[in-house]
């Protein structure tokens, strides 16, 4: 990303939403990870939130699928679906990531989100 610079990454991402914002984040993100972890990435949820445009959703993705860590990212797709099923409910996001941490069995929490999503338990 660093070698692409800014103008390059831009350009690759232009048709999404905030795009500019979003490029000047991967770019920033880019040279942190370089220069502060060799060019791997943290495994800790409070150092990825640290880097630019990391939120919780992202770094839970990022503890999930690259650490195999038991973290769970709720998007709106699956707070809704949580709170209809009654799999994970809760009044907000943080409240369905306990909940699906709760009553998922620790065996599965690594796709979790497959458990509360229809279009893949359709796809079964």
């Amino acid at each position: 990303m660093l070698d692409l610079g800014l103008e390059a990454v831009t350009e690759h991402i232009k048709t999404i939403g905030l795009f500019r914002q979003k490029a000047k984040n991967v770019i920033k993100l880019s040279q942190i990870l370089v220069d502060d972890y060799g060019g791997g990435g943290p495994n800790s949820r409070a150092a990825l939130q640290s880097l630019p445009g990391v939120g919780r959703k992202t770094a839970n993705v990022v503890l999930n699928m690259w650490w195999h860590q038991p973290a769970q990212a709720v998007d709106t797709h699956i707070f809704r679906v949580g709170n209809r099923s009654g799999i994970a409910p809760g009044k907000d996001v943080d409240a369905v990531e306990r909940a699906v941490e709760d009553n998922i069995p620790a065996d599965f929490q690594q796709h979790a989100h497959h458990l509360v999503d229809p279009a893949w338990a359709l796809s079964l």
